[in-house]
């Protein structure tokens, strides 16, 4: 392709920035100097090298952004000569996902959550607050943002600062003054030491945890911390048992994905394992963006090594040598231990060309997301590994048979990885003895909102909704429930009256309600129900990639719906705005591309039907 770039050109820190991940530019074809002496003389890289690298354009985005803190059209000029990209494609990659800016911005820039978690624990107040010392959101330095991952203590931000060593710190709880002042001083916090990470799991140090253990009690960066706890030994066991011996164990386990589809993880692995075409993949969802979720968050800042032991075993079990770990752009404290813990595992033999002098090889690379909530889905995913738009696929073909780079792909989220050494160490038929027989094994919860103590939890299958909340403490301050959102936006409201749905798939699933990723938040009767639901509304409008009709119409109108009533402005009668509101999300249901536009109605209309009288009691018409 013969690119004609015109305009503005990378200033000297930009191209550092690029070339530091993509090494010098080799010809002026790639945006280098021009060196007459040997032009024409030798045959110069072009344009075939640098399109085997076309993947790395999200990669490219972020290291200027993280060196500038926004994309200039010099740097976006530059990085599509490097990447022989056309800077039309290249731009409109960028404006899809939230974390880039395209404008001049400043180097520093805070993201203050104001989604569900964070907005009943104060989060719309503390915008407000920013909105009267610092300005409107989006003016300058400061932002909102949907779901941070950080909803155990809401209300939160997250601020990222530029520079060659950029740096992500997460505020929670936090107030306006913290953020105004750390803004005025630029002083921030560093990052909290790894023993605060029980803080968020209310139950650490109990005996009868498995999958959080260690989160809290060693140190997640260090390798001989690991190995002391167990750590890699069922690695050594699974390279003994082979790629056949693995599935079994995982098929005789049950196990079922924990990242809300709830497919059985044995026959994804036995398909990928047994596909012809060649070389295989391994994909780890770590793009944990379901407000109300963050689980995998807790997992991958504590106890990353289990992470990567996990997904090595899968890569052993389904011939694939190399797996890309798909990070959450919003976790950098994940992102940073991830990284360190990969140095730590290659130095040591757990990864890379013949593992534990075992023949196997297999590697992994971590890419950053970029704040796209449909990166989520698998195929959206795939894509934005690929360096393109995270726009979801239409399926078939299926993953395992053609997913990332168009190859057989097993994809796995964190929790469901986490659980792998946890099956060969207790055998896969006596892991199936936990729980129920359809929902096996532990299962993490995280549970925010209205509890006495918010954070993670582990339990195997099968306590009902009323016995997490008794655990976690119950309702502050002798509240009443008014409200339960099971599952996140995309999940089910449940109201005070379905307390005892037992928390298990083919329990949720019989009260017409989801697990999802396992999200509980509890409403107490002081919140406006009315609030959240326009504001899952506006979540799933923003988030619409837009790439089908019913899903980029059907959420805006959703949305206005929702301030018509919230308002008391129908445009018809209520009884036939619900009536609407139920059409569009049929619509969506039947004719969407992906889950998305499939549930962006699940919670609104749930809470329509359980919530009885929910604009009645505001006195709608």
């Amino acid at each position: 392709m013969d690119l004609h770039i015109h305009g503005d050109t990378a200033s000297p820190q930009e191209r550092e920035a690029v070339d530091g991940l993509l090494g010098p530019a080799p010809s002026a074809w790639m945006g280098g100097l021009r060196n007459l002496n040997e032009e024409g003389r030798i045959a110069l890289v072009g344009g075939q090298e640098s399109r085997t690298q076309r993947h790395r354009l999200i990669e490219a985005f972020h290291a200027v952004q993280g060196r500038i803190g926004w994309v200039s059209e010099g740097a976006l000029n530059y990085i599509c000569q490097r990447l022989s990209v056309p800077p039309a494609e290249a731009y409109g990659v960028a404006t899809f996902y939230h974390l880039f800016s395209l404008s001049p911005r400043p180097s520093t820039v805070v993201h203050v959550c104001d989604d569900i978690a964070c907005r009943i624990k104060g989060g719309e107040n503390l915008c407000q607050d920013l909105e009267k010392t610092l300005g409107p959101s989006g003016s300058g330095s400061w932002q909102r943002s949907p779901c941070l991952g950080l909803c155990e203590r809401a209300p939160a931000a997250l601020t990222l600062q530029a520079a060659t060593t950029p740096r992500g710190i997460t505020l929670a709880p936090t107030s306006g003054e913290e953020i105004t002042q750390g803004l005025k001083q630029n002083a921030w916090p560093v990052d909290e030491p790894f023993q605060n990470l029980s803080r968020s799991i209310p139950p650490s140090g109990s005996r009868e945890l498995r999958l959080l253990k260690r989160i809290g009690k060693i140190d997640p960066e260090s390798i001989e911390a690991y190995i002391l706890s167990g750590g890699y030994a069922r690695l050594k066991q699974a390279l003994a048992l082979g790629s056949e011996g693995v599935i079994r164990e995982v098929l005789d386990s049950k196990l079922m994905g924990r990242g809300g589809a709830a497919f059985p993880t044995g026959r994804k692995w036995e398909a990928v394992a047994k596909a012809p075409a060649k070389p295989h993949y391994l994909v780890c969802n770590a793009d944990e963006s379901e407000p109300g979720t963050f689980k995998d968050r807790l997992l991958m800042e504590g106890d990353p090594f289990a992470v990567l032991e996990g997904m090595t075993i899968a890569g052993l079990a389904t011939g694939c040598e190399k797996g890309f770990l798909y990070l959450r752009g919003e976790y950098p404290l994940a992102g940073k231990r991830l990284a360190l813990a990969l140095d730590l595992a290659r130095f040591a033999g757990f990864l890379g060309e013949n593992i534990l002098e075992s023949g196997l090889n297999f590697d992994i690379e971590i890419r950053r997301g970029a704040g796209a909530y449909i990166c989520g889905e698998e195929t959206a995913l795939f894509n934005s590994i690929e360096g393109k738009r995270g726009e979801p696929r239409n399926k078939p073909p299926f993953p395992v048979q053609e997913g990332v780079f168009g190859k057989p792909t097993v994809i796995n989220n964190v929790e469901t990885l986490v659980n792998i050494p946890l099956i060969l160490k207790e055998g896969g038929k006596a892991y199936a003895q936990l729980g129920t027989e359809s929902s096996t094994g532990p299962k993490l919860f995280c549970l925010s909102g209205h509890v006495a103590r918010p954070g993670v939890y582990e339990t195997t299958f099968g306590p009902t909704l009323r016995q997490m909340i008794e655990i976690a403490g119950g309702v502050p301050e002798g509240r009443k429930i008014q409200a339960i959102l099971l599952g996140g936006a995309a999940g089910v409201f449940v109201g005070p009256d379905q307390l005892d749905i037992p928390l298990t798939f083919e329990g949720t699933r019989a009260a017409n309600a989801t697990l999802g990723s396992g999200v509980i938040i509890i409403f107490d009767d002081r919140v406006d129900m009315t609030d959240i639901l326009t504001r899952i509304a506006e979540f799933f409008r923003a988030e619409s990639c837009g790439q089908c009709v019913p899903c980029r119409v059907g959420t805006v109108r959703q949305e206005e719906l929702f301030h018509r009533l919230r308002s008391q402005q129908p445009l018809v009668s209520r009884e036939e705005e619900l009536n609407l509101l139920k059409e569009i999300g049929q619509v969506m249901r039947d004719a969407s591309i992906c889950g998305l536009g499939q549930t962006a109605s699940s919670a609104v209309e749930s809470a329509l039907k359980n919530l009885k009288g929910l604009f009645a009691e505001r006195g709608q018409p």
